[in-house]
C-alpha cells in the first residue's frame, strides 16, 4: 500500500462511515483511532446495546452529542445536525449518507444482510465479522463489483494484514510455500517458576528444558511439546475461520485438516513450515497454518501476528540477510518473513482511506472458494438440536473446526452457516455437519454459498 499517496490525499474530503457492533472491543479500538483523524466522520454506531455505544463515546469524550435514534427521520435529522446517530435498526442506515460500513457485529446472518444493504446502495464494506466471510466473502466481493462498491476484510486484522504480506511477497516475484498466523495467545514460560502462562491461566511444567530447542528430529521435539501442554487450549476456532479467508482471497490450500499448530519459537518457523523432504512438517505446497508461539517470559511477543515462508534462490544473499538476524532454515533453503503483531481497529483507517479515497481494497478480493471450514461433531448430535453460537470466540459447543480443501468440503455445511440453526437428523459422534442436516430455507448465508460454491 502506498501510505504517502493516501496520507497526501487525505483531507481532501469527509469521509462519513458507519460501525455495526460498535460497542465491542474491535469498536472501540477505531472509534479511538478515527478521534484523532478529522476527516473521518462518524455517522451512525449500531448495536443492540445502544446505551452502552453512548457510554463508549462518552468514556472516549468522542462525539458526545450523539443521539439514539429509533426511526429513519430521527438518525436524518441526527446527520443534517452533524451529530453521530445511535441505532439498534440496521436497516435505518439505508436512510442516511454514508461512503463504508465497517461490520463488526460477529453475527453472520444479521453481518451478511448489513454489507447487502450498503453494497447495493454503493456503499463500501469493510468486513471484520470473519464468520460471515468465511462463508460469503466471494458472493459479498462479486456483489460489490456490480455495484462498483469496494467489499474488502480491514487492516489491523489477521487476514487482511496476511494477504498483505502475502500480496507484498508476489510483487517482489518471491515464491510462497506457506503462509499462517499464531494463535491468538502466547504460551509463555518462567525458567525460574517453571511455569508456563496462557491468558490467565498458569501451569507447572516439567521437562521443557529438554525440548526448548529443535533437535535434527524436528517432528519428535513438536510432539514432546504438545504433549507437555496438553493441559492447555492448543487450537482456536477463530484460527480455522481467518485462515478459511486467506485461504479463498490467496488460492492457498490448508496444510491438513486440523491443521498443524506446532507449540514453536518465532526463529523456528523456516525450520518447521516446510516440506517433509527437507525435515518441516508439510505435506503439502502453497499451504495455510497455524502455530502456537513459545516463548520466555523475557522474550517479544508475536501478539497474534502473520508469517510467509519464502524460498530462499540465492544462497549469498540469504547467508547476508541470516547474518543480519532473519529468520532462515538451518538448510538455507527458506526464510521466514514476519509481522509480529495485530492492532485490531488501530490499523483499520488504512481500509477506511483505500476503499473511499482509491477505490482499492486492502485486503480479500476477488475471492473464490479454495477452502471450506467445516464442523465436526465432537458427540452425538439430535434431531432438533439447535447448534447455538456464543462465547468470545464464537463458537457452537460440541462442535470443532476442520478446515478442508475445497475438493473435499461438496455437501459440508460451512462451520459458520451452522450458527443457531436447526438439526433436521442426527448426526453421529465423529462426523462433519452436511448442509441437508440444516433448515436452512431462509439464510441468507446459504444463498451466498450455494450460488459460489
Amino acid at each position: 500500500m502506498n501510505y504517502r499517496l493516501l496520507f497526501d490525499t487525505l483531507n481532501t474530503r469527509e469521509i462519513r462511515i458507519a460501525i455495526t457492533g460498535a460497542s465491542g472491543g474491535f469498536g472501540r479500538s477505531l472509534l479511538v483511532q478515527c478521534r484523532e483523524i478529522p476527516s473521518i466522520k462518524i455517522i451512525a454506531l449500531c448495536d443492540l446495546n445502544t446505551e452502552g455505544s453512548k457510554s463508549l463515546l462518552n468514556d472516549l469524550n468522542y462525539c458526545t452529542d450523539a443521539e439514539i435514534c429509533e426511526d429513519a427521520a430521527h438518525a436524518i435529522a441526527a446527520q443534517q445536525a452533524g451529530k453521530t446517530a445511535i441505532i439498534r435498526d440496521y436497516t435505518l442506515l439505508d436512510a442516511l449518507d454514508l461512503d463504508m460500513v465497517i461490520e463488526a457485529t460477529g453475527k453472520p446472518e444479521i453481518s451478511i444482510a448489513i454489507a447487502i444493504h450498503a453494497l447495493q446502495r454503493g456503499v463500501h464494506v469493510g468486513m471484520v465479522s470473519k464468520e460471515t466471510d468465511s462463508v460469503a466473502g466471494p458472493w459479498l466481493n462479486q456483489l460489490a463489483l456490480k455495484h462498483d462498491a469496494v467489499y474488502t476484510t480491514v487492516d489491523g486484522d489477521q487476514p487482511s494484514n496476511l494477504l498483505g504480506l502475502i500480496t507484498w511477497a508476489h510483487v517482489l516475484g518471491l515464491e510462497i510455500v506457506a503462509a499462517g498466523k499464531s494463535s491468538e495467545y502466547d504460551f509463555v514460560w518462567s525458567p525460574v517458576s517453571n511455569t508456563i502462562t496462557w491468558c490467565d491461566r498458569q501451569v507447572e511444567v516439567s521437562g521443557l528444558t529438554e525440548c526448548w530447542q529443535l533437535s535434527d528430529d524436528i517432528a519428535a521435539t513438536l510432539a514432546r511439546r504438545t504433549s507437555l501442554l496438553s493441559m492447555l487450549p492448543l487450537s482456536a476456532t477463530p484460527d480455522y475461520c481467518e485462515m478459511n479467508v486467506v485461504a479463498n482471497s490467496a488460492a492457498l490450500t490448508p496444510a491438513c485438516d486440523e491443521m498443524s499448530y506446532p507449540m514453536c519459537h518465532i526463529s523456528e518457523l523456516a525450520d518447521i513450515f516446510i516440506p517433509e523432504e527437507d525435515g518441516g512438517i508439510l505435506t503439502r505446497h502453497g499451504v495455510v497454518d497455524v502455530f502456537n508461539c513459545l516463548r520466555r517470559d523475557d522474550e517479544v511477543s508475536f501478539g497474534g501476528g502473520v508469517f510467509i515462508i519464502v524460498r530462499c534462490k540465492d544462497n549469498a544473499t540469504w547467508e547476508m540477510l541470516a547474518g543480519k538476524g532473519h529468520v532462515v532454515s538451518k538448510n538455507g533453503k527458506y526464510a521466514c518473513i514476519y509481522l509480529p503483531y495485530h492492532i485490531m481497529g488501530l490499523e483499520s483507517p488504512l481500509s477506511i482511506f483505500s476503499a473511499v479515497l482509491h477505490h482499492r481494497a486492502s485486503g480479500a478480493t476477488n475471492q473464490q472458494i479454495h477452502a471450506v471450514m467445516a464442523g465436526y461433531a465432537d458427540r452425538p448430535l439430535k434431531k432438533g438440536e439447535l447448534l447455538e453460537m456464543g462465547g468470545h470466540h464464537h463458537t457452537i459447543p460440541n462442535v470443532s473446526a476442520r478446515l478442508l480443501p475445497k475438493s473435499a468440503g461438496a455437501g459440508i455445511a460451512p462451520y459458520y452457516l451452522l450458527s443457531n440453526k436447526v438439526l433436521t437428523r442426527d448426526i453421529p459422534q465423529g462426523e462433519l455437519i452436511p448442509l441437508d442436516a440444516l433448515q436452512i430455507e431462509d439464510s441468507l448465508l446459504y444463498t451466498a454459498w450455494k450460488e459460489t460454491f
